[in-house]
């Protein structure tokens, strides 16, 4: 590798074509390595931006369209007998073709961000007699994109890059994987819409079939213990990293992100969300549905007033456990004295519960739909907010979060366990 790069620093266009190509062809070459370092030298000005971009697009489009050509000129006999030179045996080749016939052409879009994948892409469309014409746009589009990420990625790192380039594609490819999932949802729902239906459908009937005997209640109850049980577990898993002071690498990395490449000035405005005002508003707002909606008033008040007023009593407590357990020697160096964020306790605290109310007995189907996406939105906003204009870390406003909805969720299975025995005694 260190070889490479000192070629890289003089042949760069060709080096970057070259080892794209390869890699494509299947060997060993980190190709996810060259394309961010060229956008450390893309931010150094030693390379050309869009040129780096077509470099990686023509590099990946040649390598996967003759892999493409081999695989179909070679058939199934070439991944038998030359398979294991570029560790693509039978079994392999049937676990990746398995994948890929189940994914359609569509998902090549993707296959260049799946490590052990993208490799073998070409091969396997070819030796699968997939017309050219299928693959060909899908292909070409995933090499701009991948290519995109990387550079860009380099490139917004900048002198910092070396430092973070391991820990940053970590995060970043995690990012990638998100968006792809969501992307290939609304693909597959764009694309086959009145199956997905009919399966839900029959899945749903199937489904009320076994559980008749349960009511509706007890399934939300079933439901909302399940997502408690998430929560918890992955409170305890953050409680980890923070006792042993393993948040470091994710803080720095969030933190440089969000100054380099996402934080716009004008993004100061979600403050407003955070304001007093605003979150008395959203209360009032709150209370005002209750009333109107006319169900168990005075529980459902207590449902919104008891984890507003208890959010920050729950946040002492595990201060107080954190600082018990350093005492005893339990742990050892903790990074900061404010995980989890208070603030950021206490507005998930205030926007999940009123928005569970809210959602509760809806009268339209909007409601459902719109209210977690704009609460989702509006703490992303927040979120990136408070890392660029503020001395708290990362991991304590995340913290602050799973900490918040832990204790949000709490409150709702235990009112909702308390409204079951009340309709049981009536």
């Amino acid at each position: 590798m260190s070889h490479l790069i000192t070629l890289f620093e003089h042949h760069s266009y060709l080096i970057l074509f070259i080892g794209i190509f390869l890699e494509l062809m299947a060997l060993p070459i980190s190709g996810e390595f060259l394309m961010s370092y060229a956008g450390y030298f893309v931010f150094q000005g030693k390379m050309n931006y869009i040129l780096a971009l077509l470099t990686v697009f023509a590099a990946g489009g040649a390598g996967l369209t003759v892999t493409y050509w081999i695989g179909k000129a070679g058939g199934y006999k070439l991944i038998e007998k030359y398979g294991k030179y570029i560790h693509m045996g039978p079994e392999r080749y049937k676990k990746t073709a398995a994948w890929f016939e189940r994914s359609g052409s569509k998902l090549l879009v993707f296959a260049y961000f799946i490590p052990g994948i993208r490799h073998f892409t070409g091969y396997i469309s070819g030796i699968s007699q997939m017309p050219f014409r299928k693959f060909i746009l899908p292909a070409y589009i995933g090499s701009f994109l991948w290519g995109f990420c990387f550079i860009t990625l380099g490139k917004v790192l900048g002198p910092r890059w070396q430092a973070f380039h391991h820990s940053a594609s970590k995060y970043f490819i995690i990012f990638i994987i998100v968006i792809a999932i969501l992307l290939a949802s609304y693909l597959a729902y764009r694309f086959y819409k009145n199956q997905i239906k009919d399966f839900f459908i029959r899945f749903t009937q199937r489904l009320l079939h076994h559980l008749k005997t349960i009511r509706k209640t007890e399934l939300f109850l079933i439901f909302l213990t399940l997502i408690l049980i998430g929560m918890v577990t992955l409170m305890l898993g953050m409680a980890q990293d923070y006792l042993f002071g393993e948040f470091s690498e994710f803080n720095d990395v969030t933190e440089y992100l969000v100054e380099a490449a996402i934080y716009m000035r004008w993004m100061r405005l979600f403050h407003l969300f955070q304001s007093p005002y605003t979150l008395g508003v959203i209360i009032g707002i709150t209370l005002i549905m209750i009333w109107r909606k006319g169900q168990n008033r005075l529980l459902e008040f207590l449902l919104l007033i008891v984890p507003i007023l208890g959010a920050r009593l729950f946040h002492e407590s595990v201060i107080q456990i954190f600082s018990s357990l350093q005492s005893m020697g339990f742990v050892g160096k903790i990074h900061s004295d404010h995980f989890p964020d208070i603030s950021s306790l206490i507005t998930i605290t205030i926007y999940g519960t009123c928005l569970f109310l809210l959602v509760r007995h809806p009268k339209n189907t909007i409601t459902p739909i719109m209210g977690p996406i704009v609460t989702i939105v509006v703490l992303a906003g927040l979120t990136i907010t408070k890392i660029a204009s503020s001395e708290i870390l990362p991991s304590d406003i995340v913290g602050g979060y799973v900490y918040g909805g832990v204790w949000i969720f709490f409150n709702f299975l235990l009112f909702e366990l308390i409204r079951l025995v009340l309709k049981k005694n009536q």
